[in-house]
């Protein structure tokens, strides 16, 4: 096939468009996102919502005072921790409260936590799997019955009360928890954290 020469025209317009399509990519490349790694325990105030600096805050604060409580003895009693109630018009990961909570306790030595609030049903699959002599070791295998029940039980709730005016905006966050023996029902203890974050803006005009 002939090829059909480029006029002085053409090869300018092809020019043009190669000088385009480099600037366009060179524009997309200045403008990606730069990632960089943070401080994870810094405070953090890009926004007034329920935050990581706030799950610190409630953490350090209930684990303070619920290690100092007389209840918990010596015998590093057993317990079961349930998924806090979000109260908020927020979606609040309460789970990671929770966790946070837990791991700093069991760091203490002073508790113990019973896995089957977390995975019950995989620890009952593994016992059931252990005991089928046709599977697995009698010798080897743990025995059924054997899980060692929750003495106190943790649970609680956070909620929220939000002020807000045309350029103000307080946010009050207070979380309770509580501690209460499995066996009898009483509340052994408790306490609440309240956090108040705000944000402001110049006024319209102004």
């Amino acid at each position: 096939m002939k090829k059909t020469p480029l006029t002085p025209v053409s090869a300018a317009a092809a020019a043009l468009a190669v000088s385009a399509a480099v600037a366009l990519l060179g524009t997309g490349c200045s403008s990606s996102p730069q990632v960089t790694y943070q401080d994870p325990t810094a405070v953090e105030t890009v926004t007034s919502d329920f935050g990581t600096t706030d799950i610190q805050l409630i953490t350090d604060k209930m684990v303070s005072s619920l290690l100092e409580s007389p209840v918990l003895g010596s015998d590093r009693p057993v317990l079961w921790v349930s998924p806090i109630r979000n109260k908020t018009s927020e979606h609040i990961d309460t789970k990671m409260i929770t966790d946070r909570i837990r791991t700093a306790m069991l760091k203490s030595g002073k508790v113990r936590f019973t896995a089957a609030s977390d995975i019950s049903r995989e620890l009952q699959q593994q016992v059931d799997y252990q005991n089928d002599a046709s599977v697995v070791d009698p010798r080897t295998a743990v025995r059924a019955a054997k899980q060692v029940g929750a003495k106190f039980l943790v649970y609680g709730e956070i909620g929220s009360i939000v002020k807000q005016t045309d350029t103000t905006k307080l946010v009050d966050y207070q979380v309770t928890l509580n501690l209460t023996n499995v066996e009898n029902g009483l509340i052994e203890w408790a306490d609440d954290k309240t956090i108040r974050k705000g944000t402001a803006r110049a006024a319209v005009g102004r």
